[in-house]
């Protein structure tokens, strides 16, 4: 029985790592692509991309497991029926619902997995993204590109005509402060700085306007160093419990909460539904693991993404019982009674 055991759980591996990696490559490329929009806004080193990848990865695991534990099941027990290597289980005594039993503790640990990265890793990770934006931004280690609109410092709106290495050349500053005030500033040459936590934009031989509906006013200087106060404060840290606690007031992430339940729960809801359709006798039975796959994640999915917009406590208890319910009633009415 153990020779058994091993085997089903060695055939599960591989399929679910052919499936896996190749899922895990594309989602964390679709993640580079985002992490590397940032470079138009702050300046990061390669180092510093692999560093904002990393707190993705409980991201990436998170939406990556479900849909490859389906598609690894699906495809096991499809290959197990056609080789008629469950027919030969059946033919031992080893009946349909010990085969089950097997991956059960299996699906069990998967669905422990997903609970703790959502619960555990994937809001430490996320306030470290959000950690390591800020400080960036604070550090004001901006991309500001020659010739290009729209570009802010702080709460300045900042074109360049020139820039050559860290010097900027034929600069414009815009800042409207509220509605009837406004400033504007032009600088023949200009530089960041760096001074401690506090950055600010040192600007050389120009001058400026300050205008409002009563009066205008305008100087003129050989230099002038304007501060940024949008970013100065550091992040502030929640612990676990403080974070999720925060879902009794804001329903948005009590409806987060219950789609990461939910996913997290699929490894197991998932097991008897693909069975009922993936276990079959391969001489009246076809093959149809891609239907398989695709109708059980679809109607997974479609599931935790309802109770990600209208869902309540009582609405995902209900759904994991009838759903549990079902994919155990299918077993035994499609597999079960016959293996």
């Amino acid at each position: 029985m153990a020779k058994i055991k091993n085997y089903i759980l060695l055939n599960f591996s591989r399929s679910f790592f052919t499936i896996f990696l190749p899922f895990f490559l594309i989602f964390s490329l679709i993640y580079l692509v985002k992490i590397a929009g940032l470079t138009s806004k702050i300046q990061i080193t390669f180092f510093e991309l692999f560093q904002l990848y990393t707190y993705s990865i409980p991201d990436i695991i998170f939406y990556t497991i479900p849909i490859s534990f389906i598609a690894a099941l699906s495809n096991l027990l499809i290959k197990l029926s056609q080789d008629n290597e469950l027919i030969a289980l059946y033919a031992l005594g080893y009946n349909a619902n010990k085969v089950i039993q097997k991956l059960f503790v299996l699906a069990l640990l998967f669905s422990l997995l997903l609970a703790s990265i959502s619960f555990l890793a994937m809001p430490l990770s996320k306030q470290l993204y959000k950690s390591f934006k800020q400080e960036k931004k604070s550090e004001a280690k901006l991309n500001i590109v020659a010739g290009e609109l729209g570009q802010k410092f702080g709460e300045y709106y900042i074109y360049i005509q020139e820039k050559d290495g860290d010097l900027f050349h034929n600069m414009v500053i815009y800042n409207r402060s509220d509605r009837d005030n406004e400033q504007f500033f032009a600088a023949k040459t200009g530089k960041i700085r760096h001074q401690g936590k506090v950055t600010s934009l040192l600007l050389n031989d120009g001058y400026g306007y300050t205008y409002s509906d009563i009066k205008l006013q305008q100087a003129q200087y050989d230099t002038l160093e304007v501060f940024d106060k949008v970013n100065t404060k550091s992040y502030k840290f929640e612990d676990i419990i403080a974070h999720w606690a925060k879902a009794s007031d804001d329903i948005k992430m009590m409806h987060r909460v219950l789609f990461f339940v939910f996913v997290s729960f699929m490894p197991l809801l998932a097991l008897y539904l693909i069975a009922s359709f993936a276990m079959i006798n391969p001489r009246y039975q076809k093959n149809r693991s891609f239907l398989i796959i695709f109708a059980t994640t679809f109607f997974l999915y479609g599931i935790a993404s309802s109770l990600e917009k209208w869902g309540t406590p009582s609405i995902l208890l209900l759904s994991i019982i009838s759903t549990f319910i079902m994919g155990l009633y299918l077993f035994k009415q499609r597999v079960k009674r016959y293996f």
